[in-house]
């Protein structure tokens, strides 16, 4: 039996299916196709030329020409009120109110006396705001005797009227009068009840001028009478008042009074812990400072820059080799405040202390954008501190370059350690 395929084979020959009339066509077509493939275009059977060479055009260079900055046109208070006196115009309060803070943001003492004259010459009456306005602008251009003056004669005082006189010696250094007219304030009848709580609102942020005044002059006295109000107002948990008390007690040294502040706080926040760190500084109980500095962390209180420049003065003293420095420099970097002038300057200085030479240039290398003088006096320090005369002598260089005068005490020092002939080279 013979098997056949599933599909049976092609067959070998062509069956011409097409019309007569459509097989000539096709025929003719494809002739026409020979024909002309085998005669291919003249102009593809020349031989091929080279492209003459065109020289490139010259590149004309076209220098932006400069635009002309428009200057700034300013108008001074001085303008305003001659403007206004030429055309024989009124001056409202508003605009003497504008004047006034103008001035006040300069600062300029020329232009708040010829403001103030200007103000009596006009016969402005003063009003509660006006007074206080110009009291403010008369401690923040320098004019002391002028406020003095006005304060004196100013019939009516509120705490804004005190605060601004206070802050103003404080800020210029005049503790002692700050202090005085502290107590004069105490005696005025206002706030002589330290249970309103309006005095307590007002009251509050004055003492912190005044606890600094009290830092300056060394008043232990006062300070804790100060103490005892803030007591007596129900302030003594103020996290802010608690962090200048223990700075104040740590300054006078008196230690119990700035455990006392610690203990009795509810909220310990960074300028509390900042404040008892720096106290143990002062103490120079460095290890007692680093107790603190780890149990901060241990709280989760936030550090900041303050706290890593207070706790780094402490790794310097510690003698364990740079051991805590750097623990504190890897928790400094962790934060992002390597950066901070005051960082700078103590890692510089604990690098230094340590004998890491090194280290302590790396760091002064950070604070390139901003090096702060303090910054080139502390690597000069390290410097002459371990024999690295010519890095001293080309950091001198440095710092002559960057405008910046070293100490005569460190000059003398690397002239007697490096040797006076080098530096007379120059």
């Amino acid at each position: 039996m013979e098997l056949t395929a599933l599909h049976p084979k092609a067959p070998t020959y062509h069956v011409n299916t097409y019309p007569k009339k459509q097989k000539n066509y096709i025929q003719h077509k494809n002739i026409n196709l020979i024909n002309h493939q085998s005669n291919p275009p003249t102009q593809i059977q020349q031989p091929l030329h080279r492209p003459k060479s065109i020289p490139p055009k010259p590149v004309i260079e076209v220098k932006p020409q400069p635009t002309k900055s428009n200057p700034k046109i300013t108008t001074t208070t001085s303008d305003i009120l001659y403007l206004m006196d030429s055309l024989n115009l009124p001056i409202s309060l508003d605009i003497y109110m504008s004047l006034i803070k103008e001035c006040t943001k300069i600062g300029d003492p020329l232009k708040a006396l010829e403001l103030y004259l200007h103000m009596r010459k006009s016969g402005v009456c003063l009003n509660f705001t006006l007074a206080n306005r110009l009291l403010l602008m008369f401690v923040c251009c320098g004019c002391f005797e002028n406020a003095n003056r006005l304060f004196d004669q100013m019939p009516v005082r509120n705490f804004n009227s005190w605060a601004v006189m206070i802050a103003g010696y404080v800020e210029n250094g005049n503790h002692g009068e700050a202090i005085g007219l502290f107590i004069e304030m105490l005696c005025e009848e206002q706030f002589r009840d330290p249970y309103d709580d309006k005095i307590k609102f007002a009251v509050s942020g004055i003492f912190v001028r005044v606890l600094k005044a009290c830092v300056n002059t060394m008043d232990l006295e006062l300070g804790m009478q100060i103490h005892g109000w803030l007591l007596k107002m129900g302030l003594s948990r103020n996290a802010m008042l608690t962090s200048f008390l223990i700075n104040f007690y740590g300054k006078c040294k008196f230690s119990v009074g700035a455990e006392i502040c610690f203990d009795r706080v509810y909220s310990r926040n960074t300028a509390v812990w900042t404040a008892r760190i720096a106290n143990f500084c002062h103490e120079d109980d460095y290890e007692g400072a680093v107790n603190i500095f780890r149990e901060m962390g241990r709280e989760g209180v936030r550090k900041n820059s303050y706290t890593f420049s207070s706790i780094l003065k402490a790794c310097g003293q510690m003698g364990d080799g740079g051991y805590c420095g750097r623990q504190v420099h890897a928790n400094v970097i962790k934060v992002g405040a390597e950066f901070n002038n005051y960082v700078q300057c103590a890692l510089i200085d604990v690098y230094g202390r340590c004998g890491f030479v090194k280290d302590a240039t790396r760091a002064f290398e950070v604070s390139e954008d901003a090096r702060t003088d303090a910054c080139w006096n502390a690597l000069l320090t390290t410097f002459i501190q371990h024999g690295f005369c010519i890095e001293a002598i080309k950091l001198l260089y440095q710092m002559k370059a960057a405008g910046v005068v070293p100490p005569e005490s460190l000059f003398n020092e690397v002239r007697s350690i490096c040797g006076s002939r080098i530096l007379e080279k120059d």
